[in-house]
């Protein structure tokens, strides 16, 4: 007869499968806790924020500076035309 390389595992009594079931059952709870508290954390920072074009757009509205440059600009270009 051949040696086996590992012994063979007796059988589990009940209470040592009620054991491993309990804290089977509290690592899953403790895991999904941890889930929770990511998804949450996430959840901060995946909120709609503005976007960056909308905070600043009309903000140089009656702004002489900004008309000039934009005349410029527009006086350049059909120059380079």
């Amino acid at each position: 007869m051949k040696k086996q390389p590992y012994p063979a595992k007796k059988p589990m009594l009940s209470q040592q499968i009620e054991d491993k079931s309990q804290h089977l059952e509290s690592r899953v709870a403790t895991l999904e806790t941890e889930i929770l508290q990511m998804r949450q954390m996430l959840s901060a920072f995946a909120q709609k924020k503005t976007p960056w074009w909308l905070k600043v757009s009309g903000s140089f509205e009656n702004d002489s500076s900004f008309d000039e440059a934009t005349r410029l600009g527009q006086e350049w270009r059909k120059s380079a035309e």
